[in-house]
């Protein structure tokens, strides 16, 4: 079956950095695009990154621009999201999905940015 596990969340200062893993299972990774979302406490969820099957074509939602980066290793099916410059309004869990539109979803990882 589909499985999306993420990993690498936690507590970091403003400022600091963090890099989420997401492992895939269960289908033929190189075949979908993958996207990461955020849903932080009483808002709505929202795209933050997506990344063609190839690693290409990928796109940024504009509060993580130049912060943000979305990649991908076909051969180990893993899609990574390197944060930087972290701010407290990045606090949120971190969810990767399948495919556009999104049809299967990991569990999630907490983010918090906090001093």
């Amino acid at each position: 079956q589909v499985q999306l596990v993420e990993s690498g969340g936690g507590l970091v200062q403003p400022g600091g950095s963090l890099r989420l893993s997401c492992a895939a299972s269960g289908f033929s990774f190189s075949s979908y695009s993958m996207r990461w979302y955020r849903q932080a406490p009483g808002k709505e969820r929202e795209l933050v990154a997506s990344i063609a099957r190839s690693g290409g074509n990928i796109n940024y939602a504009e509060s993580v621009k130049g912060r943000f980066t979305i990649s991908r290793d076909n051969a180990k099916n893993t899609v990574y999201l390197q944060m930087n410059s972290l701010k407290p309004e990045d606090t949120a869990v971190y969810y990767c999905a399948r495919g556009s539109p999104a049809t299967y979803w990991g569990q999630g990882t907490q983010v918090t940015v906090s001093s």
